[in-house]
């Protein structure tokens, strides 16, 4: 069993995404934490692989991202999941935490 404390990654980079991987090579998935400064976007993109993906909104609010424009608002606890191979991306409107669960982990 393994604990993550959230609040311990709880730091930004001016105009930027900043990147915490919280659960590595683990067989089964993978878990990263992005921190969004305000109006940064994480640009909408897709992976050539089978599989799913969670986007979970910690704190924050702004949008997911999705093909041909797609925006959908997003706020604290809402869960966006999607296959890897579909586009997706998320637009911060505030400072926004997101937590990403990638199965099986790429």
């Amino acid at each position: 069993m393994k604990v993550i404390k959230l609040t311990e990654t709880n730091e930004f980079t001016p105009e930027a995404m900043k990147r915490f991987f919280l659960v590595e090579n683990s067989p089964n998935f993978k878990i990263v934490n992005f921190n969004l400064d305000k109006d940064v976007t994480f640009p909408v993109h897709s992976h050539d692989l089978d599989g799913e993906l969670s986007i979970q909104v910690i704190e924050g609010e702004g949008y997911f991202l999705g093909d041909a424009g797609a925006e959908i608002p997003a706020t604290q606890g809402d869960i966006l999941i999607s296959q890897i191979r579909e586009p997706h991306g998320v637009r911060a409107s505030t400072r926004m935490r997101i937590l990403v669960t990638i199965a099986p982990p790429i």
